[in-house]
């Protein structure tokens, strides 16, 4: 049975986080009092998506560090400075967007993006990898690098923001590779798959929860709100074309890492980036994030799609060189 619902939320995941907001905003006063929650659950999320990897699988992919080297960049160089520099162009004068861009574009790639490149049949070791860096690191990259960006605009607790991130994303992470370690995979096999809905449903409450404490914002549709998502989409979309670009035509890397490196480079763990908006910053900061939230599984649906149609043959594809 959980099998099967899993299998029907993984069908629903394009519309799962804006139907999220959508709800979030119209039953504000009943979600409000559950805001505490939302770190717990994320910690569960990143728990469960934990038990998939084991040191092993560190170990094994760090023999060939060049695509995760690269994505790091992409993710953690080059977007943010691209979100800095399109948010102080468009909104001069307005240091919570741009805060909320900067933001939006500094925090590690998801869990969620493991999902599509499962779909697509990319490099799963690759993702996971990528994924668990980004997020035993995130404590220290998403701190300094919104003091180094915007830290003259935007009043910015470090260590209160590290503490929380360490206990909400790197003890949980740490904590599911040791299960998976130390039972040799069987946990993966075992109690994994029964949390799989619970990881989705989990999403979906984060972004209802988040969602409900910026509705103000949100439910007043102005000009600059649509701005501010045409950016967000502008901003994502650049981010997977880079992440494909620079695989396919740079290092010329086969289908599999192509497709890891191309999803992780688009994909961010939004729900994190909203847990932090609402607990460190002012709710304007917040609007950005959450409008992520209403297209990234949508986009995330288009990349797809699009990686099917103007990719190579496969079998082409698995004697070019990995890098």
């Amino acid at each position: 049975m959980l099998n099967r619902l899993n299998r029907i939320l993984e069908k629903f995941m394009p519309v799962l986080t804006p139907m999220s907001v959508i709800i979030g905003v119209l039953i504000t006063a009943w979600l409000l009092p559950f805001t505490f929650l939302v770190p717990w659950i994320f910690a569960f999320m990143t728990f469960s998506g934990s038990l998939n990897a084991s040191f092993y699988d560190l170990k094994r992919v760090f023999l060939h560090p060049k695509p995760i080297i690269v994505c790091f960049i992409i993710l953690h160089v080059v977007m943010p400075l691209i979100a800095l520099g399109v948010g102080s162009l468009f909104f001069q004068g307005d240091p919570y967007t741009v805060t909320g861009l900067v933001l939006s574009f500094v925090i590690p790639t998801g869990i969620i993006s493991l999902i599509w490149v499962s779909i697509y049949k990319g490099n799963v070791a690759l993702t996971l990898t990528i994924i668990l860096l980004n997020t035993m690191l995130s404590p220290l990259i998403i701190t300094y690098s919104l003091q180094l960006l915007v830290g003259s605009n935007v009043q910015i607790d470090q260590w209160e923001m590290m503490s929380g991130l360490f206990w909400m994303i790197v003890v949980p992470s740490i904590v599911g590779m040791l299960m998976n370690q130390l039972t040799k995979g069987r946990v993966k096999q075992s109690l994994s798959p029964k949390l799989a809905p619970f990881t989705k449903i989990g999403l979906g409450l984060v972004v209802a929860i988040n969602s409900a404490a910026v509705a103000p914002y949100l439910a007043d549709v102005s000009w600059k709100l649509i701005s501010i998502i045409v950016t967000v989409l502008f901003l994502a979309a650049v981010g997977y074309l880079i992440g494909w670009l620079v695989s396919k035509f740079i290092f010329q890397w086969k289908y599999e890492d192509l497709v890891a490196v191309t999803f992780n480079s688009g994909m961010r763990n939004i729900s994190a980036g909203a847990v932090i908006a609402i607990t460190f910053f002012p709710p304007q900061v917040s609007i950005p994030v959450i409008s992520c939230m209403l297209i990234q599984q949508l986009l995330a649906s288009c990349a797809g799609f699009l990686l099917n149609r103007f990719s190579t043959n496969k079998l082409e594809q698995k004697v070019v060189k990995t890098g």
